[in-house]
């Protein structure tokens, strides 16, 4: 097992450090290009599509781990979903790099990420079970088709959100698939062990040129394709271990609860101020942080630490009493929110 993980390790980290200079080449030559413009932190042109990088290694991986599902120890119906997997992720890449080269307007963005939502619902990736800390679990029943679909464009959202700092939204994907990778282990969940590894080394070898100061962004070729299948690898595999799914779905939740926030409240502030929420603006989070004079370092120093913080705690829920480690997120998810309201916000209430 261990030589099998460092062969998926060493292969996504090589592979993408290879591809980076290439794809910004790439990128120039076919005007993927981010100019600097008013919403933007930027003063300089830097390529875009910098997911293309991340997006060929792990759909090679996942694609071979279907082919050869049984040297993994896969049965057949699980290893079919990491094939839809991959296939869901190279519908969203393509999405993601139209939207990089023709800018997609919102509207038609959320309608196309809402029909991938339901393609991935319907074939297998569902929440079919809900861990209850004070009872017995959950079954959703037909409203798993809802909660998957509102799960999907909460994660896929949330990280398409947060890709506005050079290597926020890498550094973050790699903490939530570290964390991942631990609960994977922890259960002894082959499916969720296998395809956390490749997002662990993709990212850190893209976050190479990817941390400030970037020589390319992730786009929408990333940042689309990483929500995708985070989204995703937290519903896949339940039947090998039941209620793992509520473990692994409460990472990405922990671990967002900063992008998460602010979507909602970005949301609440433009429909107190009667404007489109579908209207890009340069209010956001990390705006904000960096018109108080935080640098690009330190705000994404800030984040890995909250999201590690907080998908440790996600993490520990193996471990000890539910009822406890409930309580005490949520006292911290109220903490982060007063703080985004009194301290980031507190001009627009």
């Amino acid at each position: 097992m261990l030589f099998k993980l460092l062969v998926v390790l060493i292969f996504s980290y090589g592979i993408t450090l290879f591809l980076v200079p290439l794809n910004i080449r790439f990128s120039k030559r076919f005007g993927l290009i981010d100019i600097p413009h008013k919403r933007g932190i930027h003063k300089n042109e830097i390529p875009l599509a910098g997911g293309m990088s991340l997006v060929i290694p792990i759909v090679v991986i996942q694609i071979i781990f279907y082919w050869q599902s049984g040297f993994f120890g896969l049965d057949k119906s699980e290893a079919f979903k990491v094939l839809i997997l991959a296939l869901g992720g190279l519908i969203i890449f393509f999405l993601g790099y139209l939207d990089d080269k023709k800018k997609i307007t919102a509207k038609y963005k959320l309608l196309f990420l809402i029909i991938i939502a339901l393609i991935m619902c319907l074939s297998g990736f569902r929440i079919e079970l809900l861990t209850n800390p004070f009872g017995s679990d959950i079954d959703p029943g037909l409203f798993s088709y809802p909660l998957t679909i509102i799960w999907f464009l909460l994660v896929i959202n949330a990280f398409n959100l947060i890709d506005g700092l050079d290597g926020l939204a890498s550094g973050i994907c790699m903490i939530v698939a570290l964390v991942l990778l631990a609960v994977g282990i922890k259960k002894n969940n082959i499916i969720l062990i296998f395809l956390s590894i490749p997002f662990i080394g993709t990212n850190l070898a893209f976050l190479k040129y990817n941390f400030y100061p970037a020589k390319i962004f992730l786009g929408d070729t990333g940042s689309l394709f990483i929500g995708l299948n985070i989204a995703g690898i937290t519903v896949i595999g339940t039947s090998q271990c039941k209620g793992i799914a509520t473990t692994t779905m409460l990472i990405p939740i922990s671990a967002l609860v900063i992008p998460i926030s602010d979507t909602v409240l970005t949301i609440f502030r433009r429909i107190k101020g009667k404007k489109n929420i579908f209207l890009a603006d340069k209010e956001h989070l990390h705006h904000k942080l960096v018109d108080l004079g935080f640098s690009q370092k330190t705000i994404n120093l800030i984040c890995y630490f909250i999201t590690f913080l907080f998908g440790l705690i996600a993490f520990g829920f193996s471990f000890t009493a539910k009822e406890i480690l409930l309580g005490i997120l949520l006292l911290l998810f109220l903490l982060v929110l007063v703080i985004l309201i009194f301290i980031v916000y507190k001009q627009e209430f």
